[in-house]
C-alpha cells in the first residue's frame, strides 16, 4: 500500500517538473526564452528543474519563426548567439555554427570582462517581463501543456504591448 501512495504522489506533480536543485529538492520548472536585441520573446519552452538549460539551446534556436518584412527571403535565423557560461559546450559551439550562427558565449573558467553582461541583460529583463505575469511566477497549474500555453501567452501579450508602446 505504501508504493501505491508514492506512486500516486508522484503522479500529482505534473511533467516537466523534477527536484530543483535550489529549493530543497522542492518540484519545480523552469523557463527557456531566446529574445530578440530588444527583449522581445521569440521562443519560450519549460523542462524540469533539474534539467541543464544548455539542454533547450538547440530546439529554441529552431523555433524561432521566420521574421517577414522585408523584400527577399525572410530570415531564420540569428546572426549571432549571446549567452552565458552555463552554455559553453564545444559541441553547441560547433552546432550553431554549422547553423551559421556565430556563438557569443563567456567562457567558463574566464575571469569576467568580457563585455557580455552588458548585452545579455535584455534576457534577463525578457524574463523579468514573463515573471510580472503572476501565474507563471509559481506554476499552479499540473499539466504542462497548460503552463506553456499561458507562458506563450504571455509572450504574445508582452510583444503586443510593445507594438501598441511604439505605435502611439
Amino acid at each position: 500500500m505504501r508504493d501505491r501512495r508514492l506512486a500516486r504522489a508522484r503522479s500529482q506533480r505534473g511533467a516537466h517538473t523534477g527536484p530543483s536543485p535550489v529549493d530543497r529538492a522542492r518540484p519545480g520548472c523552469k523557463h527557456h526564452l531566446i529574445c530578440d536585441a530588444g527583449g522581445l520573446p521569440l521562443a519560450v519552452s519549460i523542462t524540469g528543474g533539474n534539467r541543464n538549460d544548455v539542454t533547450q539551446l538547440l530546439p529554441l534556436v529552431d523555433a524561432i519563426p521566420p521574421i517577414r518584412g522585408r523584400v527577399g527571403r525572410p530570415r531564420r535565423r540569428p546572426r549571432q548567439l549571446l549567452a552565458d557560461r552555463g552554455y559553453d559546450y564545444d559541441v553547441y559551439r560547433r552546432q550553431l555554427r554549422d547553423r551559421g550562427i556565430t556563438p557569443r558565449i563567456a567562457r567558463r573558467g574566464v575571469a569576467h570582462g568580457s563585455g557580455l553582461g552588458r548585452q545579455r541583460w535584455v534576457v534577463e529583463r525578457g524574463f523579468a517581463w514573463l515573471h510580472a505575469f503572476k501565474r507563471l511566477r509559481t506554476r499552479y497549474e499540473r499539466r504542462a501543456d497548460l503552463h506553456l500555453g499561458l507562458l506563450q501567452l504571455a509572450c504574445g501579450l508582452i510583444c503586443f504591448r510593445h507594438l501598441e508602446a511604439i505605435l502611439k
